[in-house]
């Protein structure tokens, strides 16, 4: 029992983290960082589930969701800035946890996390595959419909019948490659991520400009539509749905902090890249929404591409391609980002002898978790295989919101604890930011609806199992 409540301390953390068989490289500045969080929070929320989340639960209001979702984030992410800084090595939100609230908290927090960042990247591998094959069909190339899509999705015959799919082949090819190129280092992950995120935010800066010219503002009213009767269907409840269903795509910063060991300057950089990729990320996805909004009833937004059902209301008939690249391109830098989180947590748990020592092993040459990557791409493989994205993406919203809660609330602990530790950045209005942060996230967790929380439950009672028995 008492290893359960028993904290490491800071010092004995950091010391750790630099041995030499477990010594990362540090090759992340200010820019990389900012890079890495907006390479992971733009994505599936804005360019496939925005407009669903629209036509089911917010409307136009949808703006006001991802203003909400920002808000949730900016909480966690202050008390997640005090603790990079204070705390420079890898391991997120496992890391803090371990540090203020004990093992087993770490283990809970650490035991979420595997999940959180696995079912984002395989959530996001399966839009990256239905655009991939759109993308394709435009030039000729035809990808079976049933091997692009699980058992669980319905694809259309060439007669019109509706039959299940088998395997999503290309979901577990880009896996596949993402998980390879990490393996090589987090250099050259960082300068590929750098690359596609350019890409990304120059094609969303495009539809932008092009599409406020086919607003239509009586597509935005009602802006908040009234409830149907039924929570999280339109009114004030519907925002807060709209906002939880589209959160698993602001786990951006979660990933920075996750790369803590590797940036060059952490008590700088760490607040740097969280806070401004999260401020970048929120500008984009409100005017992204809000001109979607305004050039399709939302009411026409349910689909799985609603970008495309956007641009078939202009005049420009590239912009289709166009945005499709984008969307591939801004959907592999989600998984890139998403994968690098996961093999960095699962790293420090296996440092701290809580996963098996060879996710912590170091490759020689590439000084990257090798094993740990290839490893989970074996995790992910059936994930994103045979299951659909909307099983995977609320499954991921209430994991990331969970770690953000015991964040939010580590900070109080810690400040109480080791009120003296050198802190060079300081969430501000302490104790009120921290409990803002677990108010709201656990608000937008109550909005995700039990089937949620039992699968979250299900995992955890796995996690708490394998801890007792390991």
């Amino acid at each position: 029992m008492k290893y359960l409540f028993a904290r490491k301390s800071i010092e004995r953390i950091v010391e750790h983290s630099d041995e030499g068989e477990h010594k990362l490289h540090r090759a992340l500045g200010p820019m990389s960082l900012i890079s890495l969080g907006i390479g992971s929070v733009i994505g599936a929320g804005l360019f496939s589930m925005a407009g669903p989340a629209a036509a089911a639960n917010s409307g136009p209001a949808i703006t006001l969701s991802m203003l909400l979702a920002a808000l949730a984030c900016v909480f966690a992410g202050l008390c997640y800035s005090e603790f990079s800084c204070a705390i420079p090595v890898a391991g997120s939100a496992y890391t803090y946890a371990y540090a203020s609230l004990g093992e087993w908290m770490a283990w809970i927090i650490g035991w979420d996390l595997i999940l959180e960042y696995a079912v984002a990247a395989s959530t996001v591998c399966v839009s990256w595959s239905a655009y991939v094959v759109s993308f394709l069909h435009d030039f000729g190339i035809n990808i079976p419909a049933r091997f692009a899509a699980g058992p669980f999705d319905e694809v259309p015959l060439p007669d019109g019948r509706m039959i299940s799919g088998i395997v999503n082949l290309p979901a577990v090819f880009v896996i596949v490659v993402i998980s390879l190129l990490l393996v090589l280092g987090v250099r050259e992950s960082a300068r590929a991520n750098n690359v596609m995120v350019a890409i990304k935010l120059a094609v969303i800066v495009v539809f932008v400009a092009i599409g406020v010219n086919y607003i239509h503002t009586e597509n935005y009213h009602p802006y908040i539509p009234p409830n149907t009767g039924t929570f999280g269907e339109f009114g004030v409840s519907g925002i807060f749905a709209g906002a939880g269903t589209i959160f698993f795509a602001y786990i951006g910063f979660d990933c920075v902090s996750a790369a803590a060991q590797e940036s060059r300057n952490p008590q700088r950089d760490m607040p740097i890249g969280i806070l401004g990729s999260l401020l970048v990320c929120t500008i984009c996805y409100v005017a992204f929404a809000a001109v979607l909004t305004g050039m399709v009833p939302y009411t026409e937004l349910g689909v799985a591409a609603p970008v495309a059902a956007a641009i078939d209301k202009t005049r420009f008939g590239w912009l289709g391609g166009l945005v499709k690249f984008g969307i591939i391109v801004g959907f592999t830098s989600v998984i890139l980002v998403s994968m690098l989180g996961q093999t960095r947590v699962s790293y420090s748990m296996a440092r701290d002898g809580l996963l098996p020592a060879a996710f912590a092993r170091i490759h020689p040459k590439y000084r990257s978790p090798w094993i740990a990557s290839l490893l989970f791409m074996a995790f992910c493989i059936p994930l994103c295989a045979f299951f659909p994205m909307s099983w995977l993406g609320d499954m991921t919203s209430i994991g990331t919101l969970f770690a953000f809660v015991i964040v939010c609330a580590a900070v109080l602990v810690l400040r109480r604890t080791h009120p003296d530790q050198p802190r060079p950045f300081r969430t501000p209005f302490v104790p009120l930011i921290p409990i803002l942060g677990i108010v709201v996230n656990l608000a937008l967790m109550y909005s995700l609806g039990w089937p949620n929380w039992a699968r979250l439950a299900g995992w955890l009672i796995i996690g708490q199992l394998i801890y007792m028995f390991y």
